[in-house]
This record gives structure tokens, sequence and C-alpha cells, in this order.
């Protein structure tokens, strides 16, 4: 039995920016946290840029999948 096809063509992108947004969302709130912790517990300033680093790498490819949705909607 095969599964009823969508008509809406926009749902995987609509899929992409969900999870982009979401990708956003828990970033931040992880990346706020760790800052937060980082000054509560002392740890050392390596451990902390090692979280900036890892947030900055991940809002950075929620862009790139923003964009990669923006030209798909735009071309089609």
């Amino acid at each position: 039995m095969t599964p009823p096809t969508d008509p809406d063509p926009d749902v995987p992108l609509r899929r992409q920016i969900r999870r982009a947004a979401f990708v956003m969302a828990a970033t931040m709130i992880i990346w706020m946290g760790a800052q937060f912790m980082g000054s509560q517990l002392g740890w050392p300033v390596r451990l902390v840029f090692l979280f900036d680093l890892a947030a900055i790498a991940a809002l950075v490819w929620a862009l790139i999948v923003t964009y990669w949705v923006w030209k798909a909607r735009k071309a089609g």
C-alpha cells in the first residue's frame, strides 16, 4: 500500500524551514545556558569559546538552509 501523495510541493520546504527555526531557537537557548553555567561554575574560557563556535556553526547552517529554501521558493 502506497502512502497518499501530498499535492502541495511546499511541504518539504516548510519542513526544512521548521527544522532551521528549531535549530536557531535551540542553539540560542543552549548557548545562553552554557554562558550562564560557564560564569557561575568558573569554566575555562577555552571551553566557553567552544560553545561559541558551536553556536556560530549551527546558526550559519540555519542561515544556509533558509537561503536554499528562499531560492527554491523563488524559482518555483
